[in-house]
């Protein structure tokens, strides 16, 4: 996910804060609360229905809250039934392990680094080691790049087309980025082994890249590559879209894919999307997996103070640079008002939980309670919100980054400025977010006799005399609304099959059959991915990467910082994930 809007260090849905195997009863409560930030969940209808293409329902341990979180069977492919276990037994290889740990590692190797402010491709050499990935791909995957429509957008852009054999039905999107976040130079020996070598130390992949989302890259065209060995066929078509800047906001590589994505199979033209996210990890005794539903929005906020300068041995009674503190002060005094919404994905983000052994049982029972009790819904809010990751998961936040004034110790400033970051809640908007950004400085603006605009709007009067201005801007870029969420219901069949691809996945590489093995439930990511720019495609997009988040013990990871790294077998599971979604969709009747 982007840094601009980055998961870098931020414990999002599904990707989850390394702890210890320790754990005290007396901690349980506090263990469980810093969970809840990884969970999104369906509210059900009170009944179970007949679930279409084979997925049937999950029965609870606990009858009481069987309307809450209603699960699916695996769903495990019948048509494409002796491939999917031929291809299983073959994931269950040494040898097909050691050709995952090639594929992977060698893509780790290349230093796909973006960086902030890249110039236009063409321009800017920094994009021209994206070349040299290209040919490692077709060289890596022959079978994907003889049998399989390729595109370039702006040049290092690929989108792959594999043709099924029925064009009236809608393609499956899958979507992953070349790019990874820059290694600073300075943490270069902090790493276990360098950044870019793709060791293998017969557990793990190192490397920049290794989990985020080179993996998820890889890990689709290995699933292709594999299938086509076996003479796999289509039937429905199967779209790779793949940026190349995600990590920037994917200015250069999604948002240029998107119109040709678009102009290929129109409006709301594809059955559905996977693109990279959250995962699965252990939580309150049990194992859950938090597919995202949706994408909180995102706000730069300019602040920007001027008033007269001068030499500082005569100063005015408050400079600009003082004027912009007191404003700053009065913003983080005074949050965004939080409260759960009955009905928003944030409402429903601690409803699975209650299938869960390790759950406080007061919280259990107001969770259970609050879709009919107004003081239970609170009761849930305040323990929720004991945990301040799970509260600004819920509400719009307000961060600020970035704050500068002045050019010499002995002038007086005659500008400062800050700039204040927003993540937009699910159940709010950009313009909510101006508005109150604007009305919150307006006693301010008053106070200190400044000239008040606001987002191109005068909000004091212009021909009324000031000390200087105040002004609030976008900052660098347009504010982007919180994505559509994605359909969840009984009735909403990609998302009823992903679930049970997810599922058949997990259960398969571990040698089980058990429905009760894991909870799915919906997420949603305080960051943003190139799905951004996909809105249009389809109403149906999932934000999943089938990542080990914690199975207990340390989590070496490293996604955004130092000593990133893969399992190999959480890689391999990643490839039969793949493998089974594409067949599953194969052959739904999803339209």
């Amino acid at each position: 996910m982007s840094t601009t809007n980055e998961k870098t260090n931020e414990f999002l849905p599904g990707i989850l804060p390394p702890r210890g195997t320790g754990r005290t009863l007396s901690s349980r409560r506090t263990v469980a609360l810093r969970g809840l930030v990884v969970l999104a969940t369906v509210f059900a209808s009170t009944f179970l229905w007949k679930v279409p293409y084979g997925i049937g329902p999950y029965h609870t341990h606990q009858e009481v809250n069987a309307d809450i979180c209603p699960q699916v069977s695996e769903l495990i492919p019948k048509s494409n039934g002796a491939l999917w276990k031929a291809l299983g037994e073959t994931y269950e290889t040494d040898a097909f392990k050691m050709r995952a740990v090639d594929w992977l590692a060698g893509a780790v190797r290349i230093p796909t680094e973006s960086y902030d402010q890249m110039g236009p491709v063409g321009t800017d050499p920094r994009w021209e080691k994206f070349g040299a990935f290209h040919d490692y791909l077709l060289e890596a995957f022959p079978l994907v790049h003889a049998s399989l429509e390729v595109t370039k957008v702006n040049t290092y852009g690929l989108i792959y087309v594999w043709k099924g054999t029925s064009s009236s039905l809608k393609p499956l999107l899958l979507a992953a980025h070349q790019d990874v976040v820059p290694v600073e130079e300075t943490t270069i020996d902090q790493w276990q082994y360098p950044p870019f070598s793709g060791h293998f130390d017969g557990e793990r992949v190192w490397g920049r890249g290794s989990q985020d989302d080179k993996s998820g890259l890889i890990g689709i065209m290995s699933a292709m590559e594999n299938m086509l060995e076996n003479k796999f066929q289509p039937t429905r078509t199967v779209v790779l879209a793949s940026g190349f800047d995600e990590e920037t906001s994917g200015l250069h590589g999604a948002q240029m894919l998107a119109p040709v994505l678009l102009k290929m199979f129109g409006e709301n033209g594809y059955a559905m999307l996977v693109d990279e996210g959250s995962g699965y990890g252990e939580q309150f005794g049990r194992v859950i997996a938090t597919p995202g539903i949706s994408e909180k929005g995102y706000l730069d906020v300019m602040i920007n103070v001027a008033s007269p300068g001068g030499h500082s041995s005569l100063p005015p009674h408050h400079t600009s640079i003082g004027i912009l503190a007191d404003m700053l002060v009065n913003i983080e005094k005074n949050p965004f008002e939080v409260h759960l919404e009955r009905g928003s994905p944030t409402y429903k983000i601690a409803q699975c939980l209650v299938h869960t052994p390790d759950l406080p049982a007061s919280l259990r029972r107001d969770i259970i309670r609050a879709e009919y009790n107004e003081l239970a819904l609170r009761r849930a809010e305040q323990e929720l919100f004991k945990n301040p990751m799970f509260k600004s998961l819920v509400g719009t936040t307000q961060a600020i980054d970035l704050i500068h004034g002045g050019v010499k110790v002995n002038a007086l400033p005659e500008q400062a400025w800050a700039v204040v970051n927003h993540r937009i809640s699910t159940q709010s908007s950009v313009t909510a977010t101006k508005g109150r950004d604007t009305e919150l400085l307006i006693s301010l603006a008053s106070q200190f006799n400044l000239s008040y605009t606001a987002f191109g709007a005068r909000i004091t009067d212009a021909d009324a005399p000031a000390f200087g201005t105040l002004t609030l801007s976008e900052a660098y870029t347009h504010g982007l609304e919180p994505a559509p969420v994605s359909p969840t219901g009984h009735d909403a069949v990609p998302y009823q099959l992903l679930s049970g691809t997810i599922r058949a996945a997990y259960n398969s590489h571990r040698g089980l059959s058990d429905d009760d093995s894991l909870i799915i439930s919906p997420g949603i990511m305080s960051g943003n991915t190139d799905t951004r720019y996909y809105w249009k495609l389809t109403e149906h997009i999932f934000r999943y990467g089938h990542t080990d988040g914690a199975s207990g013990g340390s989590i070496i990871s490293g996604v955004h910082t130092i000593n990133e790294a893969i399992k190999i077998s959480n890689f391999v599971e990643m490839i039969r994930f793949f493998t089974t979604l594409i067949l599953n969709v194969d052959e739904s009747e999803l339209p």
